[in-house]
């Protein structure tokens, strides 16, 4: 019996990762797997600026490309004691790994989930003046314009497989509708052509469509999840008129699968802390969201959820890798 009980604890330790204590001389990074400006990156600032007290000194690097995946994929394959997090996203952790046969990394088990940071949805808009001259102030009043002329108006993304990417099809799918997509490198550029009017709608991101909402230059006709938003008061949910329909993005912070369990226990409660203290509470509601309160296994068990969910949900709708 202890024979086999030592041959099974030696089995399990050789098929699990090994873990390596964090090296003290070595600063924390967290790398955001975007470009600097957007949402991730801001909360990677905030979360680095608030946690140095407990943590040390915290650099934020962004490395961009692949839709995140790149980014990711440097923190998955970091060399132990090379301190580095990554924010991650639904992008990099349920959607990517669904949209290629060969992916560099494994979402699930390549990483340690530290903690969500934030759920928010997205929000459908279009220009506001393009939507006033067509007479459409409500996603029905959508609907009923894109059945009545199909192909004619253009939605924007941040790229192939992205969230908007998914929502647009989603929307057209259960809404029984045509209407070609247009696919830009990141949110940024895509709102920048719907001001242009090289596309004439985009599923943003609430926090970087909210300033252009609030002024007028976007009308908001609905957020993808099930419920309303605070932050868009009178703004209902595409839910109400398209039953079945509910999308939203999320990101939080992940370490390298080697991280040992007391570092990852430590990081996880030094920027929970930071996400809950009132001082940081309102730099985050700015860009239009309340911090979450799931750390490690809470967050795991999301993570594992959010992958499954966009794996059905992209298989259905047939998006693949361009």
């Amino acid at each position: 019996m202890l024979r086999h009980t030592a041959l099974s604890a030696a089995l399990v330790l050789g098929f699990a990762p090994a873990v390596h204590a964090q090296s003290p001389e070595v600063p924390l990074t967290i790398v955001v797997p975007y470009p600097a400006g957007g949402p991730l990156d801001t909360s990677a600032h905030i979360l680095a600026d608030g946690a140095r007290s407990q943590l040390g000194e915290i650099k934020v690097e962004n490395k961009p490309g692949a839709g995140g995946s790149t980014g990711a994929d440097l923190v998955a394959k970091s060399a132990p004691g090379n301190n580095r997090l990554v924010m991650g996203a639904v992008a990099t952790h349920a959607v990517n790994p669904w949209l290629s046969r060969s992916f560099p990394y494994d979402a699930l088990k390549d990483f340690t989930p530290l903690v969500l940071v934030a759920r928010l949805p997205n929000v459908l808009v279009m220009n506001a003046e393009q939507a006033r001259r067509l007479g459409i102030d409500s996603t029905a009043a959508l609907v009923q314009y894109l059945k009545k002329n199909p192909d004619q108006l253009k939605y924007g993304s941040g790229g192939n497989g992205s969230i908007g990417h998914i929502a647009g099809e989603m929307f057209k799918s259960l809404t029984n509708t045509r209407m070609p997509s247009v696919h830009f490198q990141g949110s940024t550029p895509a709102l920048a052509a719907l001001a242009a009017g090289q596309v004439d709608l985009v599923f943003d991101n609430l926090a970087s469509s909210l300033p252009q909402i609030k002024d007028g230059r976007l009308k908001a006709l609905g957020v993808t999840t099930l419920g309303p938003n605070a932050a868009l008061p009178g703004v209902p949910s595409i839910n109400d008129a398209v039953p079945g329909f509910n999308v939203s993005t999320w990101f939080g912070l992940f370490a390298p699968a080697t991280l040992p369990a007391a570092d990852a226990r430590r990081y996880a409660g030094a920027f929970s802390q930071v996400m809950q203290s009132p001082q940081h509470q309102a730099q985050f509601a700015k860009m239009g969201f309340v911090p979450e309160q799931l750390t490690l296994e809470g967050f795991r068990s999301f993570v594992q959820s959010e992958n499954s969910k966009y794996g059905f949900l992209i298989k259905a709708v047939k998006i693949r890798a361009e």
